[in-house]
């Protein structure tokens, strides 16, 4: 059974978030996510459970090893972690959604001792092979809360029985393990070299709660390396951008 932790979300756009422990209480996060912690915690460093889950996190994107933070003092005890990106950090209470839910690779943050995170692929190869996220996703199994970090802005959606959206792949951050996951070829020739969305979208199939996120790091990642390779060729051309980053003097 996981501990029960109170939390605080604090921010807009770069939140973190602030796990309150009693005395005994522990929660996992992982490793380097830490930004701040009171008196009377004692971290803990290990694979959580053994070399093969800790080769087992590495597939989904996190880190071989895991950090527990245990209050080991007296009366109230804090611990905060921050995301990596701009975004937001979304609570997911496990016993609410039926003790399981998916999650794209390196979306995890921390979670209650207690909470278990495993690999989970993708029910069909279609949506392994093509899927453009790859198709190891995270599952969060247990009976308390876990956090998941996002990109953007965060869209929370309840899907009725047979009611479908498609979606960039990128964009999705976590659904219920009921969701029918799948992806779909863009239609027609033009869309697919042309319309800047990849050649796939993923469809999901209700009923089940999803979360999806305004901007995807690997869409942040590809936008940051395209201004800097522009500004590595004006440079070299002796353009504008050379004379703004580069030596001023005459």
């Amino acid at each position: 059974m996981a501990d029960e932790i109170d939390y605080q979300i604090i921010g807009n756009d770069m939140q973190l978030v602030e796990i309150e422990l009693d005395p005994g209480e522990s929660v996992r996060a992982e490793a380097g996510a830490m930004m701040y912690m009171g008196p009377g915690i004692k971290m803990e460093t290990s694979t959580g459970g053994g070399l093969l889950k800790g080769l087992k996190r590495t597939l989904t994107g996190e880190s071989f090893f895991i950090t527990s933070y245990v209050h080991e003092g007296t009366g109230k005890g804090y611990v905060a972690f921050g995301a990596p990106y701009p975004g937001k950090i979304i609570p997911i209470d496990l016993k609410e959604v039926g003790g399981r839910f998916l999650c794209q690779k390196d979306s995890f943050l921390c979670a209650a001792k207690g909470i278990e995170i495993e690999v989970a692929l993708t029910k069909k190869i279609g949506a392994g092979l093509f899927g453009g996220e790859g198709f190891i996703l995270q599952r969060l199994t247990g009976d308390g809360l876990a956090f998941v970090h996002a990109g953007g802005t965060i869209i929370k959606k309840d899907l009725q029985a047979g009611e479908i959206i498609r979606v960039d792949t990128g964009c999705i951050v976590a659904f219920s393990e009921k969701v029918d996951y799948n992806i779909q070829l863009v239609g027609g020739f033009k869309n697919a070299l042309f319309g800047g969305e990849g050649l796939v979208l993923a469809t999901l199939k209700g009923p089940g709660t999803i979360y999806l996120q305004s901007l995807p790091f690997s869409r942040l990642a590809d936008r940051i390396m395209a201004a800097a390779s522009y500004q590595r060729r004006d440079e070299s051309k002796g353009g504008l951008g050379g004379l703004i980053g580069g030596d001023r003097s005459f």
